[in-house]
């Protein structure tokens, strides 16, 4: 009993990649899930008149908005990329230790990547 540590520092720890695509599944699911009220109100902003489509428009061109839609982008692609691998854990498939890591560099790796295509088409 006496050599048990008395608090647990999370920072002091290094976790492996798997841990950290976890942890982005779940901030990412939250990121979402907050977002969506005012993401459906700009939506059904947008699809009142054209006037408020325009406004819509002349909104989404703020450079600050598009860093915050591709943000969204990225936080929904990791989201689907990660609950995926997560379904395929739950089936039993890729839970060993290297596919475990292949699996979670895969996931950073993909959703980046078609983040960034989609960055492209957003700028």
């Amino acid at each position: 009993m006496a050599n048990r540590p008395k608090y647990l520092n999370l920072f002091q720890y290094r976790f492996p990649i798997p841990a950290y695509v976890s942890i982005l599944h779940r901030v990412s699911g939250a990121v979402l899930f907050l977002s969506l009220p005012g993401l459906l109100a700009w939506w059904q902003c947008s699809l009142t008149s054209a006037d408020s489509f325009a406004a819509s428009r002349a909104f989404m061109a703020n450079p600050l908005v598009k860093l915050m839609a591709i943000g969204l982008v990225w936080a929904y692609l990791h989201h689907v990329c990660a609950g995926i691998r997560h379904l395929a854990a739950d089936l039993d498939m890729g839970t060993e230790l290297k596919s475990a890591r292949m699996s979670s560099w895969l996931v950073l790796a993909v959703s980046i990547v078609l983040t960034l295509l989609i960055a492209v088409r957003i700028w």
